[in-house]
């Protein structure tokens, strides 16, 4: 009798877990109904577009036979960054159509910086590793023209930077400058290396740690760059490195900030970005003349900044975050897939949707999904676990080497999705995944 009545409670309770799993389920479906009515109508729009010869896959890349991207995977360069503000593409379309002096142009763009930010001045430079240059050969050279031209060559001259956090896959763009590398993991270790050939202290971090480097660079009265590359948004990072008094910080001009790809903002004290401006484009004899921005490129990065001091950053973070909900929404659908959105605190600040799975119990991983995904047409680039475009060899003889976990999950970034490509993304991750939870159960 008691063996019978345990069997009968067992019973039971696996029909509750079951009726339980399958009005999950049917929620998840009812929430995701309205977009596969918008997977269907797509659908049949593509047949019949194509049916007369109107191919809306059809542009100016895939006549060249380049494959474009639903890029999901955020700003990474080698995925061409960011799309441009409309307002960026009009002013650069503007200045396309005149001549002007370069210099002049920097300088006037410079008085124009420090109105928005309240830095002393500012440039338009090649991208951030293109301000990181600039700076390191301004903070040796200065403004000297027989320094400027001597460099790579730093005899007699400053040439150590201190790099906070050990090296990083862009200090090249310090070290081409003929710069000397000092490593320091500390407010105290900085301290310690700071000496008479010392020029500038190079520093990615923020908040408590920036403040005591910060605070031992001027009680030293050493140059400070902060590189915070992805640091806008929000827009107001631009003002409160000036307030800080940093005497160098720069971001990218084809990250967040929307500007030109081959862009980036070199900001700061007016004598370092002067000194900056004149070791580099268009000056020739500069080591950082190959560095090259041109007038649509100065003015596109500048009104991008403007574009972003204006915008309500309420409402874009809200379409944002509706863009990768929706993609959750699809996904949810599939049995066994957990899935977040969250901000992401240290740069690439937008809401960011994590999928994941048991990749043991079914039998298929990571990199299984992403190459799926990149094999699929249209191609679509998440986060996964590799990375296309890092120096394979860029870790070795690097201290500050760190063991590389794996992650467990895959991320999709908003600010890149363009508006209806969420249900694309979302259908396909839907198809995969859910083709992937069936084969683990067969």
């Amino acid at each position: 009798m008691l063996i019978r009545n345990s069997s009968r409670r067992s019973f039971d309770q696996r029909s509750t877990n079951r009726q339980s799993f399958d009005r999950r389920s049917f929620v998840k479906l009812l929430a995701a109904a309205p977009l596969l009515g918008q997977i269907a109508a797509r659908d049949l729009y593509a047949q019949a577009a194509t049916a007369v010869g109107k191919d809306p896959r059809q542009n100016i890349y895939t006549r060249l036979g380049v494959k474009t991207v639903i890029n999901c995977r955020g700003t990474w360069t080698y995925l061409s960054g960011s799309l441009e503000f409309p307002e960026v593409r009009q002013a650069q379309v503007e200045a396309a159509q005149h001549f002007v002096n370069v210099l002049d142009l920097q300088r006037a763009v410079g008085r124009r910086l420090s109105e928005l930010t309240g830095a002393e001045s500012g440039i338009v430079t090649s991208g951030a590793a293109g301000a990181m240059a600039a700076a390191t050969a301004g903070c040796m050279a200065g403004t000297d023209d027989k320094y400027i031209w001597q460099l790579p060559d730093t005899t007699g001259l400053k040439n150590e930077v201190i790099m906070m956090g050990g090296r990083s896959a862009f200090d090249s763009a310090i070290r081409l400058t003929g710069a000397k590398l000092v490593l320091a993991y500390s407010s105290d270790e900085l301290a310690n290396a700071i000496n008479e050939h010392t020029t500038m202290i190079y520093t990615t971090d923020l908040g408590e740690k920036l403040q005591r480097e910060l605070a031992v660079a001027k009680d030293r009265k050493i140059p400070m760059l902060l590189d915070d590359a992805a640091g806008i948004p929000p827009a107001d990072n631009a003002k409160l490195y000036a307030k800080m008094g940093i005497d160098l910080y720069c971001f990218s001009g084809g990250k967040g900030l929307s500007g030109p790809q081959c862009s980036g903002l070199l900001l700061g004290r007016k004598d370092l970005i002067e000194a900056a401006l004149l070791n580099c484009s268009p000056r020739e004899g500069a080591v950082c003349r190959p560095m090259k921005v041109g007038k649509e490129e100065i003015i596109g990065c500048l009104t991008a900044l403007e574009t972003w001091l204006n915008i309500d950053e309420k409402k874009l973070y809200a379409e944002w975050n509706a863009r990768v909900d929706r993609i959750r929404k699809l996904v949810d659908t599939v049995p066994g897939v957990k899935t977040d959105i969250y901000i992401p605190d240290d740069g690439n600040r937008y809401p960011t949707l994590k999928i994941s799975w048991d990749q043991q119990a079914w039998g298929y991983s990571l990199s299984d999904c992403v190459r799926e995904l990149r094999a699929s047409e249209p191609i679509i680039e998440v986060v996964g676990v590799d990375n296309p475009s890092l120096v394979k060899a860029v870790r070795e003889g690097n201290p500050n080497r760190k063991e590389h976990k794996d992650p467990d999950h895959i991320e999709l970034v908003s600010m890149t999705i363009k508006p209806g490509e969420e249900i694309v993304v979302g259908q396909r991750l839907r198809a995969i995944l859910g083709a992937a939870q069936k084969k683990s159960k067969a």
